[in-house]
């Protein structure tokens, strides 16, 4: 029987789509920030991208922003790859003022979303 330390546990991605680079971050399953990083917005960026964060425990599923434009590659991508995914909605202005506007927040925020099972219906 497998340790826990041995077993990866579920973890979720969240990413903030730019047109030239992708932020990522993984969220445990109660919400705690694993690990953030950028990823160039390329098809060897999405590979990188995938390899992250899964390298952070079973990736479960996926929330990204701008499927349908920045984000739309990386969700095919993410999708062809067997990753359950979902895009997500920008957080609205009021609340990103409030605890300031970063990418790192954002793709935080999306994780966090998309684990709640928030994200918008379905796949890209």
């Amino acid at each position: 029987m497998p340790r826990m330390a041995e077993q990866a546990l579920p973890v979720t991605g969240g990413v903030d789509t730019h047109a030239d680079v992708h932020v990522a971050a993984v969220v445990d399953q109660v919400g705690r920030v694993l690990g953030t990083g950028a990823f160039p917005a390329t098809a060897a960026g999405y590979q990188a991208a995938l390899a992250w964060m899964s390298a952070h425990g079973e990736l479960a599923k996926a929330g990204v922003e701008g499927t349908g434009s920045y984000g739309a590659g990386l969700a095919r991508y993410l999708a062809a790859c067997g990753v359950e995914m979902a895009g997500v909605i920008r957080p609205n202005r009021q609340a990103r003022r409030q605890r300031g506007k970063s990418d790192t927040a954002d793709a935080v925020a999306a994780g966090r979303l998309e684990r709640g099972g928030g994200g918008s219906a379905g796949k890209p």
